[in-house]
C-alpha cells in the first residue's frame, strides 16, 4: 500500500524577497516622480491678485450713536374734577390739536355756569339803576339833593361797575370750566391707549396722565460725542488734511444695520460737556412719514463733514493678529511681506489707511490662503467691485493695447 504525502507548501526565499523590495522601491519612486515637477524643479512661485494703492480724496465721516427721542409728547391730563362719562377716540388714532379725547361728567359745571350768568345779569342791572341814581342826582344837586348825596351815589355806581366785572370774570371762569369737561388733545400726534376707563373718577391737574399723544413726524435723534474727537475734528480742519463741505450730511443706519431713507438735518448743537461722560449732545431731525422710527429706538447716525485725502486698503485684504494690530501683505520684489497698518476708519468695503503703506505699493487682495511672509508670489493685476467681488484686470488691461496691424 502506498502512503499518502502531506501537500508541499511554498517556500519563500531570499531570492523573492529581494524581488518584492525592488518592485515597491520602484513604485515609490514612480509616485514621487509624478509629484515633482519636470526636472527636479522646486514648486514655482504663487500667482496673487494685486491692487495699487493711491491717494484718493474720500468723505470724511464720524459714526456716532444715538437715540430717537419724539419731536412732541403731550399728557393728557383733566383740568377739573369728575367722573368719566366717554371716550371719544381709539388708540393710535392720528389726532389733530383740539380734537376731543375725553368727556367728563358736566351737570355740575353747567349748572354753576348758569349761576354766574345769572349773577353777571344781577350786576349788571345794578350797574345800570347806580348809574340812573348819579345821573338823576346831578340834575337835582343844589335843590333837593346834596352833595354828599351825589358822592354816595356815584361811590355806589363805581361798586356796582366793580361787582359787574366780577361777576363777568365768575362767568368766565364758569365757561372754562364747563369747557374743560371735554378733554381735548394739545398736539397733533398717535393717540395712546387710555390710562383710565369709563366710570373713573378724575381730578383736576392729577399727577398721572389720561392718556398721551406722540408726534413721530418729524422725528429727533439725540446723538453724543466726545470732546476728544471733537479736539481731533479742528486739528484735522485746522492743518488743512480735513476740508469742510458746505453742509454738514446726516445719515442714520437701523437696529437691523441698513442705511434708513432719507437725510437729516442738524437741528442743535450741544456747547456744554457733560463732567461725567465727557461728552456732548447734539440733536438731528429726520422725516419719519412711515413711522419706522420710535422713540427710545437706539440707532447709529452718521455725519459727513467734509472731505479728506487717503489711502484706501479693501478689508478683504486685510488681517488682525492677537493684539488686534491691522495686517496686510504687500507685493514687493516678487515676495509677499507682511506689514502692519494704522487705520482712522472705514470707507465703504475699504479701511481708511494712515500709515504701513505709500502709493503705488502692491496689496495682495486674492490668493491669501495659507500665504506666509516671505513667500514667492507672481503678482497679477485685479479690480475689486463695490461688493468687495475681485475680478481679473487683465481683459480690460489686454483691451487697452493697440490692435495688431499685421506687419510682422
Amino acid at each position: 500500500m502506498f502512503q499518502s504525502s502531506p501537500a508541499r507548501r511554498p517556500r519563500i526565499t531570499a531570492r523573492c524577497i529581494g524581488l518584492i523590495s525592488l518592485l515597491a522601491s520602484a513604485m515609490f519612486a514612480a509616485q514621487a516622480s509624478a509629484q515633482t515637477p519636470p526636472g527636479g524643479a522646486a514648486q514655482g512661485p504663487t500667482n496673487v491678485g494685486t491692487v495699487t494703492v493711491q491717494t484718493v480724496e474720500v468723505p470724511y465721516i464720524r459714526t456716532l450713536p444715538g437715540r430717537a427721542v419724539a419731536y412732541e409728547t403731550g399728557e393728557i391730563r383733566a383740568r377739573v374734577s369728575g367722573v368719566v362719562e366717554e371716550i371719544l377716540y381709539a388708540a393710535g388714532d392720528t389726532l389733530k390739536p383740539g380734537d376731543a379725547m375725553f368727556k367728563i361728567e358736566d351737570d355740575s359745571y353747567t349748572a354753576a355756569f348758569a349761576s354766574a350768568e345769572a349773577a353777571l345779569d344781577g350786576a349788571e342791572v345794578q350797574v345800570n339803576t347806580t348809574r340812573a341814581t348819579v345821573d338823576r342826582y346831578k340834575t337835582l344837586q343844589g335843590n333837593a339833593v346834596s352833595k354828599a348825596d351825589l358822592q354816595t351815589a356815584e361811590a355806589a355806581a363805581a361798586s356796582a361797575v366793580a361787582s359787574f366785572a366780577a361777576a363777568k370774570a365768575a362767568l368766565d371762569v364758569a365757561q372754562l370750566d364747563l369747557d374743560r369737561t371735554t378733554v381735548r388733545s394739545p398736539i397733533e400726534g398717535i393717540a395712546g391707549i387710555s390710562n383710565v376707563s369709563v366710570g373713573a373718577l378724575v381730578t383736576a391737574n392729577q399727577v398721572d396722565a389720561l392718556a398721551t399723544v406722540t408726534r413721530l413726524d418729524p422725528i429727533y435723534i439725540d446723538v453724543s460725542d466726545s470732546s476728544a474727537g471733537m479736539l481731533r475734528v479742528r486739528a484735522q480742519i485746522d492743518d488743512g488734511s480735513l476740508k469742510l463741505g458746505t453742509k454738514v450730511g446726516v445719515a442714520l443706519v437701523l437696529e437691523d444695520g441698513t442705511t434708513y431713507d432719507g437725510q437729516g438735518t442738524v437741528v442743535v448743537l450741544g456747547n456744554v460737556v457733560s463732567a461725567t461722560t465727557g461728552t456732548f449732545d447734539l440733536r438731528v431731525q429726520f422725516d419719519n412719514p412711515k413711522r419706522l422710527i420710535l422713540p427710545g429706538q437706539f440707532l447709529r447716525v452718521k455725519l459727513t463733514l467734509g472731505t479728506t485725502s487717503a489711502k484706501l486698503v479693501p478689508q478683504r485684504a486685510t488681517g488682525r493678529t492677537s493684539d488686534g494690530t491691522l495686517t496686510v501683505f504687500v507685493a514687493k520684489d516678487g515676495v509677499a511681506k507682511k506689514v502692519a497698518l494704522t487705520s482712522s476708519g472705514s470707507q465703504d468695503n475699504a479701511w481708511i489707511i494712515t500709515g504701513g503703506v505709500e502709493d503705488g505699493d502692491l496689496i495682495i487682495v486674492d490668493g491669501l490662503t495659507n500665504l506666509r511672509d516671505g513667500a514667492a508670489i507672481n503678482p497679477v493685476p485685479v479690480t475689486i467691485d463695490a461688493d468687495g467681488v475681485v475680478h481679473d484686470a487683465a481683459p480690460a488691461a489686454d483691451a487697452a493695447k493697440p490692435a495688431p496691424t499685421g506687419n510682422n
